[in-house]
């Protein structure tokens, strides 16, 4: 299977790469909820775009729905 990578900018676009990956797994938000050992209202406040919530939080609910956190940047070194 081919990895796509997606850059996301703005709140509502995770919102919606999780929906969609939540009813691709024919999940409830009850039921990633619960395997995701996080509270069901987190899931609805992270599909309806809500902008804090807590990492460790979010990547137990990407992990669960096959989906990985990736960041991207410019690493600076120790320049003297």
């Amino acid at each position: 299977m081919a990895v796509k990578i997606i850059e996301i900018t703005k709140p509502e676009e995770l919102a919606s790469i999780i929906l969609q990956q939540r009813k691709f797994s024919k999940l409830s938000r009850n039921q990633l909820a619960i395997i995701a050992g996080v509270g069901r209202t987190v899931i609805f406040d992270i599909e309806h775009g809500k902008t804090t919530y807590r990492i460790d939080t979010l990547i137990k609910i990407l992990n669960v729905l096959n989906l990985r956190l990736c960041l991207d940047g410019v690493v600076c070194g120790d320049e003297k």
